[in-house]
C-alpha cells in the first residue's frame, strides 16, 4: 500500500489551511467589488477543449497534460488551466446572449505533469477572472488594476507588473513572418521543441525557457515596433489608464503570448523577492479564443494567480501576520455527569455565534485548563455540581486572569461582551 502522497501534491493542513484561508477570502471579496462573480466548472474536460483552447503546439498540450480514457473510451484530461473551462460554460450555456460583458472569477485545482521544485506542483491552484463581450482597452486597465488591488489588500507591495502588447490578427501575421526570417537562419541551434514549431508559431520560440534558444534568436525585432495604428491605440489607452490610477508598469518586450487568438494586452506580475520562479500570475487578451472552441466571434481577457506562489511570497513579508482563530470559550465541565446540559450549552453558544468547545477524552479539570490554553481560548466557563445546582456559571477571563459568576440565562451577553 501506497502510504505517501503522489510526487508533486501535498496536504495543506492546519494551521496552513488558515493561511489558504485568508487569501481566499480576500481574493475573493476583491473580486466581488470589482463586480465579477464565480464560476465553479468540473476539474476534467474533454481532451480536445484543451487542445483548441490551450494550443496545440504549447508545452502544456504535449507533455503536461494528465489524460485519460474513460470507460467509453472517451479522452478526458485533468484541467490543467481554467480558462478554456470559463469559455466551454460560456458556449455551451449561450450566456453570451445575456447581459454582456460577462464577469467571472474562479479558483480551485489544476494539473500538470512537470518537474516539482518550488512554488511548483503537479497539483496546484490558481484564482482567475475572465471578462467576455468587450473591446475595451478600459476593460483590459480594469483587470489588471483588480490584479494590483489584490496584491496590495495582501500586503505584497514590492512586486512588478510587466506589460506589452501582442498585437491583432492582421499586424500578428506580418510580424509573424519576419519572425521566421529572423529565426530561419539559426533554426538549428534551436532546441528540438522550438525547430518543429518555429514555422508554426514562432512566438513560442520567444517564450522559451532553455537558454540555448534565447542566445540564439537574440536581437530578435520586437512585436511593438510592428504594431498596426488600432493597436498602437489600444496599448496606449491602457497605459495611460494605469499612469492615471497611479500604477506602475514595466514596457517588456520580451513578454508574448504565443497563441493565435491571443491579441493586444499582455501581462504579467512578478514577486522577485520569491527566487527565480518570481511570476505570480498573469494574462491578457484572448480575443480569438470563444471562437475558436466553437462559439461566437466575442472578445475575452483575464488572468490567473497562482496561489502557492502567493503563500510563498506572503512567507517574505516581514509585516505579515498569520492569520489565527482563536476558541471564543472553552467549556469546562468538572463531572461527567453533566455531559447532557454540557451539549446544550454549547449548542446555545455557537447559535450565537460564539466559537467554543470541550473536551471529549475524560481529562481532569487541570488538564482541561491546560488544554483550554493550547486551544487559545479567551474564556474558559467552569460547569460543576455547583453552578448545575445554582444556575450560575464561574466565568474566567484568560487575558485579565478575572473571574465572575453570572446567572444562566446571562451567559451569551456576559460572554460577548468580554470579547468585544
Amino acid at each position: 500500500m501506497q502510504v505517501k502522497a503522489p510526487r508533486g501534491t501535498y496536504d495543506v493542513l492546519p494551521p496552513d489551511s488558515k493561511k489558504w484561508q485568508f487569501i481566499e477570502q480576500i481574493i475573493e471579496e476583491t473580486a466581488h467589488l470589482f463586480g465579477y462573480n464565480e464560476i465553479r466548472t468540473p476539474v476534467f474536460e474533454h481532451t480536445e477543449l484543451f487542445e483548441r483552447g490551450v494550443g496545440e503546439t504549447t508545452d502544456i498540450v504535449t507533455k503536461e497534460m494528465y489524460t485519460f480514457q474513460d470507460k467509453s473510451n472517451r479522452s478526458l484530461t485533468l484541467r490543467p488551466e481554467g480558462t478554456a473551462s470559463c469559455v466551454r460554460a460560456l458556449v455551451e450555456h449561450s450566456v453570451y446572449g445575456g447581459v454582456m460583458p460577462v464577469k467571472w472569477y474562479y479558483s480551485g485545482p489544476m494539473f500538470r505533469y512537470d518537474r516539482p521544485q518550488t512554488g511548483r506542483y503537479r497539483q496546484f491552484h490558481q484564482f482567475g477572472v475572465e471578462a467576455f463581450g468587450s473591446h475595451s482597452p478600459y476593460l483590459d486597465a480594469e483587470i489588471i488594476m483588480l490584479l494590483v488591488q489584490i496584491l496590495h489588500n495582501l500586503g505584497l507591495i514590492d512586486y512588478e507588473l510587466h506589460l506589452n502588447s501582442v498585437g491583432c490578427p492582421v499586424c500578428r501575421e506580418t510580424y509573424r513572418q519576419i519572425l521566421i526570417t529572423h529565426i530561419n537562419p539559426v533554426k538549428e541551434k534551436l532546441c528540438p521543441d522550438c525547430q518543429s514549431r518555429y514555422e508554426k508559431n514562432p512566438l513560442r520560440v520567444l517564450d522559451c525557457k532553455i537558454e540555448d534558444c534565447k542566445q540564439a534568436i537574440t536581437d530578435f525585432p520586437f512585436i511593438f515596433d510592428h504594431l498596426c495604428d488600432n493597436c498602437k491605440q489600444h496599448y496606449n489607452l491602457v497605459k495611460s489608464t494605469l499612469e492615471a490610477g497611479g500604477i506602475h508598469y514595466l514596457h517588456d518586450n520580451n513578454l508574448v503570448r504565443g497563441l493565435d487568438y491571443y491579441t493586444n494586452t499582455a501581462f504579467e506580475i512578478h514577486i522577485p523577492s520569491i527566487g527565480a520562479q518570481s511570476a505570480v500570475g498573469g494574462g491578457g487578451r484572448y480575443n480569438g479564443l470563444v471562437k475558436a472552441c466553437g462559439g461566437p466571434d466575442i472578445p475575452g481577457i483575464g488572468f490567473a494567480l497562482g496561489m502557492e506562489r502567493l503563500l510563498l511570497a506572503l512567507d517574505g513579508v516581514p509585516e505579515y501576520k498569520e492569520p489565527y482563530s482563536s476558541l471564543d470559550v472553552f467549556l469546562a465541565v468538572l463531572d461527567d455527569k453533566y455531559d447532557v446540559q454540557a451539549m446544550q450549552v454549547l449548542e446555545r453558544l455557537r447559535t450565537a455565534k460564539i466559537m467554543a468547545d470541550r473536551d471529549y477524552t475524560g481529562r481532569s479539570m487541570k488538564a482541561q485548563m491546560k488544554y483550554a490554553d493550547k486551544l487559545g481560548a479567551r474564556i474558559v466557563v467552569l460547569m460543576g455540581e455547583d453552578e448545575v445546582n445554582r444556575g450560575f456559571f464561574t466565568i474566567r477571563d484568560m487575558q485579565s486572569r478575572e473571574q465572575l459568576e453570572v446567572k444562566s440565562e446571562q451567559i451569551i451577553s456576559a460572554i460577548k461582551d468580554i470579547l468585544a
